[in-house]
């Protein structure tokens, strides 16, 4: 399929997909990272922690076929190897064997905060490309993560 079968030009919507395909690369190193939380977490808050990190992994791995389809549907082929998604993700690995809880849920919020702050760039260019099945999708993406973002931080007792 090419962006003009839906209605948008080409020459502005493959700059979006640039940015997608970084979005799905830093969506990757995140849920491997949620996956190591939730394998991980130890200690009283243990129960609590791995449902919650098993929900915004399922969630995680449920944007990241969403993205895949969206390159795909505008034209292009998303990035498919963690050797791109390494390369490509401003997100970093971690190590999450021995963390505690609150160290956890805090590179999960980073994570948040990073993925939030790359959504935000890509409305920016949907907006201006006309491209709202694109903006619709990344505007579900962000309003889960901002509510999630408020969940997290009071766990830690962050205001």
């Amino acid at each position: 399929m090419k962006a003009e079968e839906i209605g948008l030009e080409a020459v502005k919507v493959n700059p979006i997909v640039d940015q997608l395909n970084e979005l799905l690369a830093n969506y990757h190193i995140h849920y491997q990272k949620l996956r190591g939380c939730h394998w991980n977490v130890k200690g009283k808050s243990f129960f609590t922690l791995h449902a919650k990190f098993e929900e915004l992994y399922t969630n995680a791995v449920e944007s990241i076929d969403e993205l895949a389809e969206r390159i795909l549907t505008l034209g292009k082929p998303p990035l498919s190897t963690y050797q791109e998604y390494i390369k490509t993700s401003r997100i970093k690995e971690m190590n999450t064997v021995g963390k505690d809880d609150i160290a956890l849920v805090t590179a999960v919020l980073e994570d948040f905060s990073t993925l939030i702050e790359i959504e935000r760039e890509i409305m920016e260019s949907t907006a201006e490309a006309g491209d709202d099945g694109t903006n619709d999708m990344i505007n579900r993406f962000m309003q889960f993560k901002e509510k999630n973002t408020w969940m997290l931080r009071a766990f830690c007792g962050k205001q």
